[in-house]
């Protein structure tokens, strides 16, 4: 079977995604695991063979200090040297521009205290130097240093001593220029050699210069060692600073633009919220959350005024239409502008036309792994289908008419790919050609039919809304979906039933129980603030929620991607058992407003209490080890974070709660919020709806209070 055409997402580096994420599908004929030996688990070895040689292995993030403000980023170890192993660095558009940066005070590394972040894009690192010959117990010298993202490090010594401390301060540099796909996957150019420039050093590569200026400037420069040196006399209860700018020069290339950053003074995108709880851990999960988000954003090379927030750093720093879309529609309570902007920047992506392999209306994806139960999947089918769905959801929630109908075009044509990509009734790969889906047909993903039903009734009321033809035959297309889905992917057994992950060609049920049955309770915002009808019936529905509430996915953390009964489950497989934050948060939503508050709660706690252990900086992943008193969620060494979709989705679970659904152009909006009110007391202020604020407050007996809201709407508690 030829390979889905799909299309990688695009990274600032411009190349592909990097190689070694658990989450990217395999090559066509993987290799397999490697031995200790190096040859591939299942190969002959013995004599006349040769050892295949061991293959690098990619860095872990998870115990990084990193920081990031698209398109730059930093990362190193919590005492904050950079020295030149695995993912440590400054980087920009995804090359590695400084390596090394060790610091050494009277020839000692300071004893480290402190590695934080204190937002997104800036970390605070602080160690300790004796002075030599001190007798005092107590470190005469502190030396503290603030990091940005965008390449500035600020190096400050203290001296709280009572005497004058006289020593060398001596900062070795160097770099690879190393672009980060390869360094993901394991590999480490070698180092280049420095030239002395003006206050600094600088490295030339094939493509690309780095350059690091130092203010004050260094009383001597090392070009061959690499070193900046200050002979430095700090008088007691004073301080010395010196500011170090790492900058990546570019050589004049053809070819299109990297995407830049969000700049200086350019609001963000969407509202900064004030939220109040009973609950201590829901404010911190919000603010660290979005400052997370639009440590991420970039601006279009195309059109600079549309943000968009890349996928996550550090492995997929760039555009990855899904999961932008993702995040923007789950952060529209705070507004349409992230929306707007994603959702043009795709709208010139979308392919326009017919082409050998390629299908006409579809936007760009990347392969996806699809776990131990389902084969890869293309993440252009979950992109093109979600554009529909994010056009009319911000178009409910106030995106102007005029925008909205700009877009319409697009979504019509996403809508003929839906059309024409159906096998035997379901959606199974839009990114297949057609002979491909109906000569070699794969399976259709129970989460994917939730998608396409979404975007059928969505399309429906854009189409009906802005006098267009087809509302009503992609109406009566979703009711006969409903016929079939509830036929065909309903299992059933001792307890009652549950949905099939997906259906084989020729019909037969998947049996696979994942986390991404919780599409299925994603049935979107509808007209009046309400919900569409699900593929499933009310009864499937309370099935369903009693599976995801039981111990095999509930991990006390968060839901796992595959049942804990499964012989294929791994904790920390990517889809085959690890906790994603995405899909915990819309079980979450999704469970309360279809009524099932109890079970939404658990995993509300779950997730809240696995922020609490990450400081409020969830990352994509974690492992679906089970919860047990004193034990801390494990991180995953590969997850990215911060990511975009886990960010925006662990903000919504709080935004969820209290169940702002509005109807901008039937003038209502409805206020349904969860009666059990998990979090205690609610308030939540500076919402957007309509572009106007909005505040609500829930009670701890779960009755909402709307505080504003603009004038021209109707309120509707229910």
């Amino acid at each position: 079977m030829r390979p889905p055409q799909a299309m990688p997402a695009e990274s600032v580096a411009g190349g592909p995604r990097p190689a070694g994420r658990p989450d990217q599908a395999p090559p066509a004929q993987p290799a397999g695991p490697a031995m200790p030996g190096g040859a591939p688990v299942g190969a002959p070895v013995g004599p006349g063979r040769p050892m295949a040689p061991l293959r690098p292995q990619p860095p872990a993030a998870h115990h990084a200090v990193l920081c990031v403000n698209a398109p730059g980023m930093a990362a190193s170890g919590p005492d904050g040297q950079l020295r030149g192993h695995g993912l440590h660095g400054f980087y920009r558009h995804g090359v590695r521009v400084l390596a090394r940066m060790e610091l050494r005070l009277g020839g000692m590394e300071p004893l480290p205290l402190l590695g934080t972040l204190t937002s997104a894009a800036q970390a605070r690192f602080l160690g300790a130097v004796r002075l030599p010959g001190d007798l005092d117990p107590d470190p005469a010298l502190t030396v503290e240093r603030l990091r940005h993202a965008d390449g500035v490090e600020t190096v400050t010594v203290r001296n709280t001593g009572a005497r004058p401390a006289r020593l060398p301060l001596e900062i070795a540099l160097g770099t690879d220029l190393g672009p980060v796909a390869e360094i993901a996957a394991g590999h480490r150019p070698p180092d280049l050699p420095g030239q002395v420039q003006s206050a600094g050093l600088r490295w030339t590569g094939a493509a690309h210069s780095a350059v690091v200026g130092a203010k004050p400037s260094p009383h001597a420069v090392l070009a061959g060692a690499g070193v900046l040196r200050w002979d430095l006399e700090v008088q007691p209860g004073a301080r010395w600073s010196v500011e170090l700018r790492v900058e990546l020069e570019s050589a004049a290339a053809a070819g299109p633009r990297p995407p830049g950053g969000r700049g200086a003074g350019v609001p963000l995108p969407w509202a900064e919220p004030e939220v109040r709880s009973d609950d201590p851990r829901a404010v911190p999960l919000v603010t660290r959350s979005l400052d997370a988000l639009g440590g991420l954003l970039l601006a279009d090379p195309d059109r600079p005024t549309d943000l968009y927030p890349a996928s996550g750093a550090p492995w997929r720093f760039g555009l990855a239409p899904a999961d932008a879309l993702w995040a923007a529609r789950l952060t529209l309570p705070l507004g349409t502008r992230l929306a707007a902007g994603t959702l043009r920047a795709l709208a010139r992506r979308q392919q326009l036309t017919a082409a050998p392999g390629r299908t006409e209306g579809l936007l760009p994806g990347a392969l996806r792994h699809g776990g131990p139960e389902l084969p890869p999947s293309c993440t252009a089918t979950e992109a093109t289908l979600l554009f529909v769905t994010v056009l009319a959801e911000a178009w409910r929630w106030g995106l102007p008419r005029a925008e909205a109908a700009e877009l319409l075009p697009t979504a019509e044509r996403a809508l003929a790919a839906l059309r024409e990509g159906l096998v035997d009734g379901f959606v199974t790969d839009l990114s297949r050609p057609a002979e491909d889906r109906s000569a070699q047909p794969v399976p259709a993903r129970a989460e994917v039919q939730a998608q396409a039903h979404r975007a059928a009734l969505h399309g429906a009321e854009l189409l009906e809304a802005f006098g267009r033809p087809g509302a009503e035959q992609w109406r009566g297309w979703a009711a006969e979906l409903r016929g079939r889905f509830r036929e065909r992917f309903w299992i059933d057994d001792l307890s009652g039933g549950r949905p099939a992950a997906g259906l084989a060609p020729g019909g037969r049920p998947l049996p696979a129980l994942a986390s991404s049955l919780v599409h299925l309770l994603d049935t979107g915002l509808a007209v009046d603030g309400g919900r569409h009808e699900s593929l499933l019936d009310r009864e499937q529905t309370r099935l369903l929620a009693q599976r995801l509430a039981a111990p095999e996915l509930d991990s006390g953390w968060g839901l796992r991607t595959l049942s804990a009964k499964s012989p294929r489950f791994n904790p920390l497989g990517h889809r085959g058992g690890a906790v994603r934050v995405h899909e915990t948060a819309l079980a979450i939503a999704g469970l309360a407003e279809a009524g099932h508050e109890n079970e939404a709660g658990a995993l509300l706690e779950g997730l809240l209490a696995a922020a609490a252990h990450f400081d409020g900086r969830l990352p994509e992943m974690y492992a679906g080890e089970q919860r047990t008193p004193g034990c801390p969620p494990v991180p995953h060494p590969a997850a990215c974070r911060p990511a975009a979709v886990s960010a925006a989705a662990a903000a919504h679970a709080v935004f969820a709660l209290a169940g702002v659904r509005p109807d901008v152009p039937g003038g209502r909006v409805l206020v349904r919020p969860a009666s059990t009110a998990p979090l205690g007391e609610l308030e939540l202020t500076g919402l957007r709806v309509a572009g106007e604020p909005f505040s609500v407050r829930v009670s701890r007996i779960g009755v909402a209070m709307v505080e504003e809201a603009p004038a021209e709407l109707q309120l509707v508690a229910r």
